[in-house]
């Protein structure tokens, strides 16, 4: 195990105060704060290697170049891709989704052709798919949750017809902190000759990722929600697949000869990168990456679930508290193997926002709302929760601090 003390001082916004109160900042599934070397990495770029990358003759495009390509190869390795060729540098989780949702419907699906994916999902792997069926009128097909949180399998197996072409599904519930099977959920759709999409955006900051285990054919992550800067992301694709798919947007960088009459693309990766990438925010994600794998996924994993179940046990101090989180055989929530890192919850007939507004003035940071899956909120019979989601850097303290503090607003908004 780390020493959580020394991974403190490596973010210096954990130190301040809000309201007169120290921040105790339990919101990291929406994003998570950066250490000290992904800005230091980032700043040192600007101002010593400043230059478009690729193309360039001068030295300093090529140093930059040199550091944006090391990026990839630093993703490719943290996700165990097979090829550099693999890794699509995009915004975010949900451009990458909609990257494979556009270019995969228009070269691959018909009218009447369905894609699968789960009740639990966030809107980004929702919209997207409800845009192309607008579009070309294809069909989603959901997944449904067991009672206990977890995705019922054996309907999903029972989901595929002669018309299924893709599944897509969540690696972790940003909500529920589920950890689905998506090893299984591959195995079964290959069976069926069904590619499939995972979405790691609640994944890669808690757990090692193995793309070539998993044996899924897109993958998609954000550089936000583990450590890293905004608006980069990555978009992993199996390489036959990605050579089958047409460019997803039109520019420089992308293009192999361009005529009037014509226009041939640039080879994988670059034929999905148009335009001037972000190549300081790929240095601070290769940076970031770096420090997990520093401190080390497993026991990052191990931190994040001790806390996960410290904070579940003490939460039972509260009076009408209701967890939504994946039940044991008990049927009672359980922060076990397949929970990442969120805890949702409502207490009784307390608005969430009320919560979570009296919460921010003692100090706590937490989510509040549909948590961008409406469906789910449908489902559990909910507006929205309240959710508190751990990091590395969170303590035994925090969550002491985060429960002595429901304790107090809870009985103001009862009354």
């Amino acid at each position: 195990m780390y020493d959580i003390h020394t991974v403190r001082k490596d973010f210096p916004i954990l130190s301040r105060e809000v309201y007169g109160r120290q921040l105790v900042y339990l919101d990291n599934a929406a994003t998570t704060q950066k250490p000290l070397c992904v800005l230091d990495a980032m700043r040192d770029e600007y101002l010593n290697v400043n230059a478009n990358v690729h193309r360039g003759v001068h030295y300093l495009s090529q140093q930059a170049t040199d550091l944006h390509e090391a990026a990839r190869e630093r993703v490719r390795q943290f996700i165990h891709a097979r090829k550099i060729e693999e890794i699509v540098f995009t915004r975010g989780t949900t451009e990458a989704i909609n990257l494979v949702a556009q270019t995969f419907c228009e070269s691959q699906m018909a009218e009447g052709d369905e894609v699968i994916v789960t009740a639990m999902e966030h809107h980004s792997n929702i919209v997207p798919w409800q845009l192309q069926a607008t579009k070309r009128g294809i069909r989603l097909r959901v997944i449904p949750l067991r009672d206990d949180f977890r995705l019922d399998l054996e309907t999903f197996e029972r989901l595929f017809t002669d018309r299924t072409r893709l599944v897509s599904v969540t690696h972790v519930s940003n909500v529920l902190g589920t950890v689905n099977p998506v090893a299984d959920i591959v195995r079964i759709a290959h069976e069926h000759g069904v590619p499939v999409l995972v979405d790691a955006a609640q994944s890669a900051p808690h757990q090692p990722l193995d793309v070539q285990a998993i044996d899924c054919d897109f993958l998609a992550l954000s550089g936000h929600k583990m450590y890293g800067p905004t608006g980069i992301g990555v978009l992993y694709g199996k390489e036959e697949w990605l050579d089958r798919l047409p460019p997803y947007q039109g520019g420089g960088e992308m293009i192999d000869r361009v005529t009037w009459e014509h226009t041939t693309f640039e080879r994988l990766p670059f034929k999905f990168e148009a335009g001037t990438p972000d190549y300081i925010a790929t240095h601070g994600l290769a940076t970031a990456i770096d420090y997990i794998e520093a401190l080390g996924l497993d026991a990052i994993a191990a931190h994040e679930h001790e806390l996960g179940a410290y904070a579940y046990q003490q939460l039972q101090q509260v009076d009408g508290i209701h967890v939504y989180a994946p039940a044991s055989d008990s049927g009672k929530p359980t922060i076990g193997a397949d929970w990442g890192g969120a805890l949702s919850f409502n207490v009784g007939n307390i608005h969430h926002l009320d919560i979570g507004t009296l919460l921010d003035r003692l100090g706590v940071a937490v989510r509040t709302g549909h948590h961008c899956a409406q469906p789910l909120m449908d489902l559990l019979g909910v507006q929205g929760t309240v959710r508190a989601s751990f990091a590395l850097y969170n303590t035994l303290d925090d969550v002491d601090a985060f429960v002595a503090a429901l304790q107090r607003v809870v009985p103001m908004l009862r009354s």
